[in-house]
């Protein structure tokens, strides 16, 4: 069995911290430490705590917090893990064995794909089509997820066409799942980051083996606390915490603490509207580049999160295209290659205005001086 390196996540840490201009981030410009204890009121000093070893699997006010969001769920149903991708590996090492058969919606994070098969499962995807506003076909999803099905995975808003599914598509694949007794593995970290305010609704409570995956990064913009969350039936819930004892074992104390006022009631929603505002606004400007490229690039206006998922008509492959715009831009993208989808760009648009304004100039160069350019 062949190893599945992780082909976007890596040239993502190789780059992003080198690059004058980084949009291959899908989130928005984090949150400072004094911003959030500002948005909270509180008196939390960070100085002052205790850097000892904390509850492994979140602390229980926490995962009270976090289960509050699920009707129904309960704290022991709740594991805190260091990030959504622990959250999603966990998951996936818990169930996912040599010969399992693993459905996937894509164009997606490459993340459990590369899990599915490094933990010798067979992987079919399931397509979201361009001509359906990057959604699935019905039938697609009832060939892909057949009796023997271990695990189907969905990214819900999903990355990178910032795409919503529409409630006939998440029925369809929860009951589909249902019928042929596969767990359900629901990604929902871009739940919150909707440009219309209305909140994308959960995979929770679609079925009994339901796990939904949520973190603080990309809708909160605070991925710097390294804090995601995984909700699911109670059993399993503690088959997934008994298999975290071998990965991180526990998140921070400080990343429990200022996670614990993030997701406070009050606190919650003042961040996520700070998040919508950003998407919109900075949307704005990323619309008006688009239309200046009208018959060159095709996309859609996303639905969620500081993302774009452009088609280009350049004749290179999308990770010679995006090497290109690195070494003479200064810019970096993630090409589509990197979801399994050649011929795209993915275009994160969460940086300050004026970051955004100047690296979108670049793009427009660098496309342009490109071979068979646009």
């Amino acid at each position: 069995m062949r190893f599945q390196p992780f082909a976007m996540e890596r040239w993502q840490s190789v780059w992003e911290n080198q690059v004058r201009y980084n949009l291959s981030e899908s989130g928005v410009r984090p949150l400072s430490t004094s911003e959030l204890l500002g948005l909270a009121h509180s008196d939390l000093d960070p100085l002052d705590l205790r850097l000892g070893y904390p509850q492994s699997n979140g602390t229980e006010g926490l995962r009270a917090t976090i289960a509050s969001m699920y009707p129904g769920a309960g704290a022991d149903q709740v594991l805190v893990t260091v990030g959504s991708s622990e959250a999603n590996f966990v998951n996936c090492w818990t169930l996912v064995e040599p010969g399992d058969r693993v459905a996937i919606v894509a164009p997606t994070y490459m993340q459990t794909w590369g899990l599915a098969k490094n933990l010798g499962a067979e992987v079919k995807p399931i397509w979201l089509r361009e001509e359906l506003a990057w959604q699935p076909d019905p039938g697609e999803i009832d060939s892909a997820v057949v009796p023997g099905t271990k695990l189907v995975v969905v990214t819900n808003p999903n990355n990178p066409t910032g795409a919503v599914l529409s409630n006939e598509a998440m029925d369809h694949i929860a009951r589909r799942a249902d019928q042929v007794g596969a767990w359900l593995l629901a990604d929902e970290v871009f739940l919150g980051a909707e440009r219309s305010g209305a909140t994308t609704a959960s995979f929770w409570g679609r079925g009994e083996r339901v796990i939904v995956v949520g973190g603080l990064s990309k809708a909160y913009g605070l991925p710097g606390l390294r804090v995601g969350w995984s909700v699911a039936p109670v059993v399993h819930a503690a088959a997934v915490w008994a298999h975290k004892d071998y990965t991180t074992i526990a998140p921070t104390v400080l990343s429990d603490a200022l996670a614990t006022l993030a997701l406070r009631a009050d606190v919650r929603p003042l961040i996520l509207e700070r998040t919508r505002r950003i998407v919109r606004d900075n949307w704005q400007l990323v619309e008006k580049w688009l239309e200046t490229k009208e018959g060159d690039l095709r996309w859609r206006a996303p639905d969620a999160g500081a993302i774009v998922w452009i088609r280009y008509r350049q004749p290179e492959r999308s990770t010679v295209l995006a090497e290109s715009l690195r070494a003479t831009e200064d810019v970096l993208v993630v090409p589509g290659e990197h979801f399994g989808m050649d011929g795209y760009l993915r275009l994160g648009f969460g940086p300050l205005p004026s970051e955004l304004d100047a690296a979108l100039k670049r793009l427009t160069h660098g496309l342009g001086a490109a071979p068979g350019s646009i």
